[in-house]
This record gives C-alpha cells, structure tokens and sequence, in this order.
C-alpha cells in the first residue's frame, strides 16, 4: 500500500443491504387527491413502480446526525449552516463557501424483493396504507388521513462511492462513516420518525477498490471491517 497525497485514481465501492424496520414514508409531490384518494404518496422509480430511497435522504440525513454529534458550537441544540460543519464532515460531504467537492458519492436505492412484496397482504401492489389522525384538543374533532407506506421488509441495494484522495486519511474517514451507519439505524428516515416510522437496519457491507490506472492495489479488508462493526446496529 503506497503512502502520501494521489490523484482520484482509486474509487473505492462501498455496498449493503438495506431493510426496513417499520413501514416508510418518502413522499412525493401530489397536486391533486381526489375524495377518498391517499393524502401523501410515496416517491417511486417512473420505470417500474417501485418504492426507492433516494439517495439526497440518506444523505442528508447522515450528514445531519454527524453534524450534531461532531459540531462544537451545537450547545443550544440548533446547528450550523452546512458550510459551518465540522471539517471532517465537510471533507466528506462537501462544501459551497468555499467550494469543497465531497468524497463521496451517494446513489438512489432500487428494491431488491419486489417479488416477494408482491406476495404480502398489502393495499397496494408494493406498499401499504397507513391511517392518522390529528385529534384537535379543544373540540376533541379528528382529521384523519392516509399515507402510504413502503412496508417493514421491504429490502434496498444500498451503494456509497468514496473517492480517494489520501491514503492516510482512510482510515479515518472509514471511522466516521461507520459512525454515520450507526447513527442512522438509532435513528429514522422519512416522515413521522417520532411515529416509529422509518427504521432501517444495514447489514452485509462489502468494500472494493476500483484502481483506476493506480499500479499499487488498495488493501480495503481492514476498512470493511471497521464498516462491519455498524452492522445490524437497529433499535
């Protein structure tokens, strides 16, 4: 393993399996409900269907909880702007003021059971409807309304790219996406977290380098591990 600064000649690929805890909710746009129609749909692939989990959410939401677990100034419980992260989140994540260009690289995440959704009791082909309601507490009226859920067992291909840059630094920033997949499965995504909604659970993580014209190959056994030691970390 070579040592010191290299150009982004190796990329290394980071995959998983994820499943669903408890029922999901990522909506999308809906203009137009008609009477008796879900009030909040979830966002799906326009090719098959299919619920997906976009790749901004996890994202997002990984960057957030690192953010309150690694700021300083974060006494008062409100956090920064994204350009005020702690440097090893921005190193990771990105940055605008000044431009930063992230590490890694996050994609959309497709149904791996779709089949065996198929074969469950739900409402819908893939997914399942969900009734709330909001109980107004002067007058005791209720307001109910549907949202659809992608159920609990649903199962996504989860992969992360993470450019490297230096090699001295990997180690490190492995730690602290270990801490994000942990952080994530004490947590939600998706609508009505403090519902229960949203549990996920990582399990089944694989680590490649891509050598990209590099003639030293990177050794990512120990990095998979590190990794490893966030599985199955659910509540």
């Amino acid at each position: 393993m070579t040592k010191g600064i290299r150009t982004i000649e190796d990329k290394i690929i980071i995959t998983s399996d994820l499943e669903l805890k408890s029922g999901m909710h990522i909506g999308k746009s809906n203009d137009f409900a008609p009477i008796g129609a879900v009030d909040s749909i979830v966002i799906t692939d326009p090719l098959t269907g299919q619920p997906i989990i976009p790749g901004s959410s996890i994202k997002g939401k990984m960057r957030t909880l690192l953010a309150k677990l690694l700021t300083n100034n974060n006494e008062n419980g409100i956090l920064p702007a994204h350009n005020e992260d702690d440097e090893r989140i921005k190193d990771l994540f990105g940055a605008s003021n000044p431009v930063r260009e992230a590490k890694l690289q996050f994609f959309d995440l497709f149904l791996t059971n779709a089949q065996e959704l198929k074969q469950k009791p739900t409402d819908l082909l893939y997914t399942e409807i969900k009734f709330e309601n909001t109980i107004n507490r002067k007058d005791a009226i209720a307001n109910p309304r549907q949202l659809e859920r992608v159920p609990a067992g649903a199962k996504f291909a989860f992969r992360l790219v993470y450019n490297l840059e230096n090699l001295q630094e990997l180690k490190t920033d492995f730690e602290i996406l270990a801490q994000a997949f942990k952080l994530l499965q004490l947590d939600y995504i998706g609508a009505c977290g403090s519902r229960g909604y949203g549990r996920v659970n990582f399990s089944n993580f694989k680590v490649e380098a891509k050598n990209l014209g590099a003639n030293n190959k990177v050794d990512t056994s120990s990095v998979e591990n590190i990794l490893k030691e966030s599985e199955n970390y659910a509540l």
